[in-house]
């Protein structure tokens, strides 16, 4: 009888369970949806028990579609969005809907910790700026104005870690999810009491915290009847979607880089000590194995950007492609080749959303430079894939500092576009390693760690057995050149502009929060 390693990936808009063989082949998968509800403006919540139905649909489905038996599950591992605040009673049961990683009504939290602690010391210790994005801020919110809420809390748990207690009990986190809260010393990998002390959390609050591959205890009997896995199978805490993602694109050893280009986008190293930013730009994960860290540095609206262009400019194309079968995305790329390299003379400035990482920058906004009346609808769209290229050369020089990385893996599904990834290879000037199946890289992340955890594999470079590049794009040195004084403008451009997204920010009906 084969065994299967089960991961869930708790995502922000359903659960997606993958089951692997030991082998490392992917054996099938399934998803399950839940709702996200918008309460109020920058409010962003959704209900646990959703993730918890949905995790019970999805293990069954899956069973049903490998025609497995819930004694071939091997253990179940897990991997989560990041960075919410979910406060449970003493029993579990959630005391309100989750406060996810998207919400941003604690902006007035996220002064308070930067008065009591200043920007640089929780940097310092967290890895992270402080930000109404992270957990910390989300729970003096709850204090401040659910008063009796707060005082019911007994933990505030992310999301697989509600999944993990539903299944055995136990109040447990690990440390990729910890990095997320602004409340954890990622050198030290505990729960800081200096920054607890300072904003008046008692360090109670928090779940205990672990390396991702450890065993948090075994399903019960109650969570096997309701999700069809066998009582006493291994549950293993995984990780962050982050840092599963991270392992999943088989960047386990130091030096190692990766690049998910989703509808937000990030580029990551590995590294044994955190890499701190002089100016706060990029911030730093614990990596699965716990003798590494993940620096990073993330976009909000780089296939978002994308998104944006296609379904406001391209409804003809639209119309071609229905009618004629042809992938819109070939049928635009044959039309930005025309273009070539610098878009004729166009930037684009990808800042849809504001921006994080590397400018911080809430009321950024997207802008088209350098148009004129030769400019053709092929020239703004290469113009966007290549913005995006440029603003992610940013991270992805402030990670290398004096070292260099030598290629990245690229992941997620953007990865799919070929003209897209040979403009980052070329703006990068770096190699590109694209795996078979780009979009799966978070499920084989949490389900290596799994694997790791039970004692199936030594440590986590097994996952390079099963993580194979299909296709390797090279930079093209010529085309680099011109792009490295696109570069240079791009970010001169940006600063320029720095001064008029601010007066924007101050009329009214501006969305800065957005």
């Amino acid at each position: 009888m084969g065994r299967y390693l089960l991961a869930h990936d708790i995502g922000t808009s359903g659960d997606k369970a993958v089951l692997y063989q030991e082998n490392g082949r992917l054996v099938a998968s399934a998803v399950a949806a839940y709702d996200t509800s918008y309460p109020h403006p920058g409010w962003v919540e959704q209900d646990p028990e959703a993730w918890w139905r949905a995790v019970c649909e999805s293990t069954k489905e899956l069973l049903r579609k490998a025609k497995a038996e819930p004694g071939q599950v091997a253990c179940v591992s897990f991997s989560g969005q990041m960075m919410g605040c979910l406060p449970v009673d003493r029993s579990g049961k959630p005391l309100r809907p989750m406060i996810t990683w998207a919400d941003t009504r604690s902006a007035s939290q996220e002064q308070e910790i930067i008065r009591r602690l200043g920007l640089e010391k929780v940097y310092r210790i967290t890895g992270h700026r402080p930000s109404a994005s992270y957990s910390a801020a989300k729970l003096l919110w709850v204090r401040d104005n659910e008063p009796e809420i707060y005082k019911k809390t007994y933990r505030m748990l992310q999301a697989k870690d509600f999944i993990v207690h539903r299944l055995t009990r136990r109040f447990i986190t690990d440390y990729s999810d910890a990095g997320g809260t602004n409340l954890f010393d990622i050198r030290r990998k505990e729960w800081s009491e200096e920054i607890c002390g300072s904003l008046g959390i008692p360090m109670g609050l928090l779940p205990e915290a672990y390396p991702s591959a450890t065993v948090a205890g075994s399903v019960t009997g109650e969570a096997a009847c309701a999700c069809g896995l066998k009582e006493g199978t291994p549950v293993v805490i995984g990780g962050g979607d982050g840092s599963c993602a991270c392992v999943g694109a088989g960047a386990v050893e130091e030096g190692e880089a990766y690049c998910v280009l989703g509808s937000s986008s990030w580029i990551s190293t590995v590294n044994r000590q955190p890499v701190f930013d002089g100016q706060l730009r990029t911030f730093n994960w614990v990596h699965l194995d716990p003798a590494l860290y993940t620096p990073c540095g993330t976009m909000q609206a780089a296939g978002l950007s994308y998104g944006w262009y296609r379904d406001t400019f391209c409804k003809e194309e639209k119309r071609i492609a229905g009618e004629t079968g042809e992938s819109l995305y070939d049928l635009l790329d044959r039309e930005m080749e025309k273009s070539g390299p610098g878009a004729g003379g166009v930037l684009y400035l990808p800042y849809l959303l504001g921006e994080r990482s590397p400018r911080w920058n809430h009321a950024a906004r997207g802008a088209f430079i350098g148009m004129d009346a030769r400019t053709k609808k092929a020239d703004m769209a290469r113009a966007v894939l290549e913005g995006v290229g440029y603003n992610l050369k940013v991270i992805l020089d402030i990670l290398e500092g004096p070292g260099e990385q030598e290629a990245l893996t690229l992941i997620g599904g953007g990865a799919r576009g070929r003209l897209w990834a040979g403009i980052l290879a070329d703006i990068w000037g770096k190699p590109l390693r694209i795996p078979a199946d780009p979009e799966e890289a978070t499920g084989l992340g949490a389900a290596v760690c799994g694997g790791v955890g039970i004692g199936m594999f030594a440590d986590y470079r097994v996952v390079k057995e099963f993580r194979k590049a299909a296709e390797s794009i090279e930079p093209d040195p010529v085309r680099g050149k011109c792009y490295q004084r696109y570069y240079e403008i791009f970010n001169r451009a940006y600063e320029a502009l720095v001064p008029v997204y601010e007066e924007l920010a101050a009329l009214p009906g501006h969305l800065a929060e957005a």
